[in-house]
């Protein structure tokens, strides 16, 4: 019995420790300095993490000016995250995604309220039926123009809730490509028992809340 209580202090000493260098490398990746990405042909790149990227991924597709939206991973701290690796919850990741947008068309402060109205701010740690940090929301700003319209909405949303807004606020650092089976999943598997309860309402959802930004086929 000893032993094993010994085994299972040793266990514990580790985890503990593992976890404290986790948090000290997620603190590092919160504090450091925003990157910013060059407009490419005339068009701006956006971040946010909301739950899982097939249903984030639909939602920005739907909106004017949006061209297009890449799933992938942001926010951790280890190089060349996986799906796989991501859902350990060990490499400070979330799913995210990738937004190109044309910012003559659709403003970065339009896509944030988009966000917002995409998904339960309340929820932490997850959307839906997701759960874990992997599906923690997060929003990117590249700048401090960027920070500071995210904190103001942030804010605003949490008076008019009268409640926290779960959504954390990076500085931008990377995005990692997610596999290409991840890529227009929605689109390319409408038969799909999770795109059909839960993305798809999800997306509906938003478009009711939001009719005047989405495309014209939306």
């Amino acid at each position: 019995m000893k032993k094993l209580l010994f085994t299972l202090s040793i266990a514990l000493l580790f985890s503990c420790q593992n976890n404290a260098q986790i948090s000290e490398k997620q603190k590092a990746v919160i504090n450091a300095n925003p990157i910013e990405v060059p407009l490419k042909n005339g068009k701006a790149s956006a971040y946010f993490a909301s739950g899982c990227f097939w249903c984030v991924e639909a939602v920005y597709e739907s909106v004017k000016g949006v061209e297009e939206v890449y799933n992938g991973y942001s926010g951790g701290f280890t190089k060349n995250p996986t799906y796989e690796l991501s859902n350990t919850r060990k490499t400070g990741h979330a799913e995210a995604v990738e937004v190109i947008y044309d910012p003559k068309i659709v403003s970065f402060e339009t896509l944030v309220d988009v966000y917002f109205a995409s998904q339960n701010p309340t929820q932490v740690n997850g959307q839906g039926p997701d759960r874990g940090p992997q599906y923690r929301s997060i929003i990117f700003y590249q700048n401090d123009k960027q920070k500071q319209i995210i904190e103001d909405k942030k804010a605003a949303l949490a008076k008019q809730l009268n409640t926290a807004i779960a959504a954390e606020v990076y500085p931008f650092q990377k995005f990692w490509m997610g596999e290409d089976y991840h890529q227009n999943y929605e689109r390319l598997h409408p038969n799909n028992g999770y795109i059909k309860n839960v993305s798809i309402p999800r997306l509906r959802r938003f478009q009711e809340k939001m009719p005047e930004v989405l495309k014209k086929n939306h």
